[in-house]
């Protein structure tokens, strides 16, 4: 969308449809590692902290083939249906979860639902980005994707007031809700302009421009511009490896896979890490809670700062600032600075990556887009699936808990010199 000085009532709808979407994915994921100490108490599964591990990463098996398949789909079939594909299929899961007889039966439900999961986060990610202004991209990306850390709010404070009395079956069934929207969604939401005006269906793209009295003169001249260029879109893949796109790609995918080894693997073990350092089951989620808190201030904050300063320099900030909080964890100290700790590391861990893919979704151009952010958070999936592994065996082994923070300060830092390794783009985009 080309700059205005008023942004049209059309993004806010749409941006408000992908908060919905992030919030109920951030709930999904988030609600698994906010009822992980009661599963581990859970007699008729007997679960092991090794097995809990496993099963937490079957619903981010499931988003690595979702990502991948959904952003790559979604740049030929387009954003709007294939997000409420996605939004369906992990609400129907949700409820399967909540009635699932055993754990092989859990762990396929997450498998299924994070397939769905998977997709969200490209087709929202592309709409936001495509239906808001330029100089406004970074504020409202990181707006829209505090859904996510909204999400683990509403899922820590359910888990806080309801976990105890009703037992964790009501909070996956809590999370099957959002397939109520769909019908709205299916009625109201437009289609992306920018993929409209990309796959050449000009007349469709003009009605819901005409409709929302927005200006598409300049996506249409783009798009004759790079066919008059003899621009070869046939493989956006292969785009992806291209000279021009090589190095981007490569640090893009570094830092995704450590962004989200450290994001996983926190909301997934923080409670129980917590709790095994003699805090109650409470003021665990009370953690949980403060992680994700941050994350939705932090986020908005960063987006701010993104725009004027630009993504690398906050990015890179912010993963060496949460490296430095989470290492400082393993140190016994007074409980106010332990919630301040853990709330830096939600604002530099979950806050950042809201950030990183509001980075690369400016940093590709429209016909790419999709499949860049699809194909970068594919692989950083793999980080995602080793974090609750990683440390679901590491408490089976009796490491010292200061091991669990070590390895996610590590991730933090490396991360942050990564971004830095990412050139300007042709558009001088930082």
């Amino acid at each position: 969308m080309n700059d205005t000085k008023k942004i049209p009532g059309i993004t806010y709808f749409v941006v408000a449809m992908c908060w919905f979407g992030m919030f109920a994915e951030g709930y999904d994921l988030a609600i698994y590692g906010a009822v992980l100490p009661a599963l581990l108490e859970y007699p008729e599964w007997s679960l092991s902290a090794a097995m809990a591990g496993s099963i937490g990463s079957m619903a981010l098996i499931g988003m690595l083939i979702g990502a991948i398949c959904v952003g790559t789909i979604t740049d030929i079939f387009g954003r709007k249906k294939i997000m409420i594909a996605c939004l369906t299929l992990f609400s129907i899961m949700m409820a399967f979860s909540a009635m699932a007889p055993s754990p092989e039966w859990f762990s396929l439900f997450r498998f299924i639902g994070g397939i769905g999961c998977g997709g969200i986060i490209p087709t929202a990610s592309a709409l936001t980005i495509e239906y808001s202004p330029n100089k406004r991209r970074s504020l409202i990306y990181a707006m829209m994707y505090s859904g996510y850390a909204f999400g683990g709010v509403f899922s820590a404070l359910i888990s806080i007031f309801f976990l105890d009395e009703y037992g964790w079956r009501l909070m996956f069934f809590v999370g099957a809700t959002p397939i109520l929207v769909v019908p709205f969604m299916i009625k109201f939401l437009p289609e992306s302009i920018d993929f409209l005006t990309a796959k050449g269906r000009y007349s469709e793209a003009e009605q819901i421009a005409n409709r929302y009295n927005i200006s598409i003169k300049s996506v249409e001249e783009n798009q004759l511009n790079k066919k008059q260029q003899g621009e070869n879109k046939s493989s956006t893949v292969a785009t992806l490896f291209s000279k021009h796109n090589f190095r981007a790609t490569v640090f893009f995918w570094i830092t995704f896979f450590l962004g989200l080894f450290m994001i996983y693997g926190l909301t997934t073990w923080l409670p129980e890490i917590m709790r095994e350092a003699g805090y109650a089951l409470g003021s665990s989620l009370g953690f949980l809670l403060m992680l994700n808190f941050s994350a939705v201030v932090g986020s908005i904050l960063a987006g701010v700062a993104a725009d004027r300063w630009g993504s690398k320099k906050v990015i890179f900030i912010s993963y060496l600032l949460a490296g430095i909080s989470i290492a400082l964890l393993s140190v016994k100290v007074p409980m106010l600075i332990i919630y301040g700790l853990v709330g830096i590391a939600g604002f530099g861990t979950i806050g950042t990556t809201l950030i990183l893919n509001a980075y690369i979704s400016k940093y590709f151009d429209a016909e790419i887009r999709a499949t860049a952010i699809g194909w970068a958070l594919g692989f950083g999936r793999i980080g995602a699936i080793l974090g609750p592994i990683l440390i679901g065996l590491f408490m089976s082994w009796n490491f010292d808990l200061s091991t669990n923070f070590f390895v996610f300060a590590f991730a933090g830092i490396v991360a942050a010199l990564s971004i830095l390794c990412i050139p300007k783009n042709k558009k001088g985009g930082i």
